[in-house]
Parts: structure tokens; sequence; C-alpha cells
């Protein structure tokens, strides 16, 4: 008995670890949110495939659970990473009740890391990663963790910029950055990474502020060194050959 927990990364097969394919051929049945059911269909459409909604997560945990219990092996497909906003602490609590339930999470490239190489290097040193998402996390923590990223002057990454409810969460949390950073740092944005219309796009936070996002976005907020150098978002480490190109 035995369910895999699998980040298919950005969404291209080529962005998938070699681990990540094993695991899925090592599958009776694969189950995931339908949009990442549909990035991995053609390749595994040999499989029986089990695809649910948003918000359908606990679902799709107590389906993996049952499944496995038949004496199935399973796979639980999420976007990126499982471990970063991923399914594999759900599956591991629910899994953890039956004994002799192995749970083995496969890691994948998160947005962070994927979208980073698209717009050059924004996180090459310290960064905090935060979910601008408040349906499971309180907008005020929310705020307190973006204080707190932009006071000791990292590099922010923000996975979930917006939706369709939640239209001003970008432009809110560039004005809580800007109370510690200037109008004028770089920042950028990672669209569609792994997918058709894949885009890098730098600008300032000002400008970020007054842009729209989606769920397919990932924004990047430089801290006080990041620089545009040849329309890539670049923050040095510190060696020395990095200060004389800047």
């Amino acid at each position: 008995m035995k369910i895999y927990v699998v980040g298919i990364g950005p969404g291209r097969y080529d962005e998938m670890t070699g681990r990540a394919e094993k695991a899925l051929l090592e599958s009776d049945v694969i189950i995931g949110y339908k949009v990442y059911i549909q990035l991995i269909r053609d390749r595994f459409s040999h499989k029986e495939m089990i695809e649910s909604p948003m918000r359908g997560e606990e679902a799709r945990c107590d389906m993996a659970v049952e499944e496995a219990l038949k004496g199935r092996t399973v796979s639980v497909v999420c976007g990126g990473d499982p471990g970063v906003y991923g399914m594999a602490g759900l599956v591991c609590g629910k899994a953890g009740k039956y004994e002799g339930l192995q749970v083995e999470v496969v890691p994948g490239i998160t947005a962070a890391c994927s979208g980073a190489a698209v717009l050059g290097a924004p996180l090459i040193h310290d960064f905090a990663v935060i979910s601008l998402s408040d349906l499971l996390t309180p907008w005020e923590t929310i705020e307190k963790r973006l204080k707190a990223a932009a006071e000791t002057d990292m590099v922010i990454c923000l996975y979930n910029p917006a939706s369709r409810r939640r239209r001003d969460h970008l432009k809110r949390a560039c004005e809580i950055v800007m109370k510690y950073r200037s109008p004028g740092a770089v920042c950028g944005l990672a669209v569609n990474v792994g997918r058709d219309g894949e885009e890098g796009r730098v600008m300032t936070l000002g400008q970020l502020a007054e842009t729209e996002a989606d769920m397919f976005t990932t924004v990047f907020i430089g801290n006080s060194r990041t620089r545009n150098i040849g329309e890539k978002m670049v923050t040095p480490r510190g060696y020395s050959d990095e200060d004389i190109v800047i």
C-alpha cells in the first residue's frame, strides 16, 4: 500500500524529474486537480486518472487513501513541488492514521525556482516566499509576514498574487513593502511558466503596484541591491565581479 505525492513542476514534460516520471509509471491510479491532470494526460494516458476541481484537496487525499488501502499504488500529483503550498502535508496527515500505508514525497520544481529562471537571477541571496491567498491564512497574518520580510530587506517571492475574488491583494502587498523600499525597487513577473505564453517582465515596485496578475503569475520583489541588467532581474550575492557588473 503506497501513495506517491508527486510534484510535476511548471507543467512541461521536460521539466518533470525522472523520479516523478518513475513514480507515475509505477502507479495504478493518478489523482489530481483537473488542471494538473490535463498537463500529464497525454504522456500517461494508459493510466487510470481521477480529477477533481479546485478546493477539492481533502477529497483527493481521501480518494488516494481509499485506493491505496485496496492494495493499489497511487500518485497524487501537484503542480510545482508538493511540499511548497502543496498536498504533501495533507496526504501525510491522512495516511498516518493507517498502519502500513506508505507515503513517498517526490519533489518538483516550485514556481519560485522556475519563475526566477525566466527572469534571470532574482533569488541569489536570502529570500522569503509568501502566498497572498487568504483562503487558509488570515490577511492580517499575511500582512505581518510581508512587513517582516520587507523590513529585513529580503527578496520577496509572492505566490497566488490575485484571483477573481482577490483583485487588490497584489496592490495592497506592494503598498506594505513600499513603506520600507523605494518605489523604484526592481521587481519582476513570471507569467505562465512552463506553459504557452511564458513571459518574464522586469519593472519597478511602483509599476508592479498598478499591474494586474493572476494565479498563473509568480511575483518577485527585489531587495535594495537587486538590479535590472539587460532586462534581467539580478540580485548580487556579494562577489567582486558582480559588483563590477553593477
